[in-house]
């Protein structure tokens, strides 16, 4: 899909099986499972699972998780018992996932983790050769048990951050500006860049690529 249409627009597509994940957790009737246990859950091992292999991609590269996947088909295709199953998969992702991402696989595939990452608040000014733009936000992570509830832990995590033009329609978040990969390790931080171009909106974790609580507030339009 991506390469069919772009990065930028895959914002609008993660937007949506976000939304149908916490939808459909929302409505759970019996315990949400995390997603290397989830049968029968479609809002986990469709949903959930489309925005969680985007950002695991994002964060280790194509070519590992491509790797990871024909490695499975090489192991398991076409043979007897025992059959893959989701522990040989998290094993083998394990395996390709640097040192200082191993949390990825816990965060995503061993448990149920939500982040509550926001855009207070933007503003910008006037300098040589652009505008500097300042972004403040907040950021909150939960480890959460199948019957919804959530316990606080702290966040250490790379979460992307940037920098965007007014965008031509609600597919895409605009032209980007400036953006960047940070390692978010406390509640509220704020950001500065310098850019070229007038800046319209900046935003934490812009393209969505996290289980967030409220996804639709990362963004925020420049004061």
């Amino acid at each position: 899909m991506e390469k069919e249409y772009g990065k930028d627009k895959m914002k609008k597509f993660l937007e949506y099986e976000m939304d149908s994940y916490l939808n459909g957790r929302s409505s759970e009737s019996e315990e949400e499972e995390t997603l290397m246990k989830t049968q029968g859950q479609q809002y986990i091992h469709y949903n959930k699972a489309s925005v969680v292999m985007y950002y695991l991609k994002e964060m280790i590269g194509e070519d590992k998780v491509n790797l990871t996947l024909s490695n499975l088909v090489k192991k398991y295709g076409y043979k007897n018992p025992p059959y893959s199953t989701s522990i040989a998969a998290v094993n083998e992702f394990k395996k390709v996932t640097p040192p200082d991402m191993q949390y990825l696989i816990k965060d995503m595939f061993e448990n149920i983790t939500i982040f509550s990452n926001r855009a207070l608040k933007v503003t910008s000014k006037k300098v040589d050769g652009g505008y500097e733009v300042t972004l403040k936000t907040t950021s909150e992570k939960f480890r959460v048990d199948g019957m919804g509830r959530e316990t606080a832990i702290a966040v250490n995590d790379y979460i992307d951050v940037g920098v965007f033009t007014e965008p031509d329609n609600d597919l895409n978040a605009g032209k980007v500006l400036a953006y960047k990969r940070v390692k978010v390790n406390k509640k509220d931080n704020t950001y500065t860049f310098t850019v070229e171009e007038k800046p319209y909106q900046a935003g934490i974790d812009p393209y969505n690529y996290l289980i967030d609580r409220i996804p639709s507030d990362n963004l925020e339009l420049v004061d």
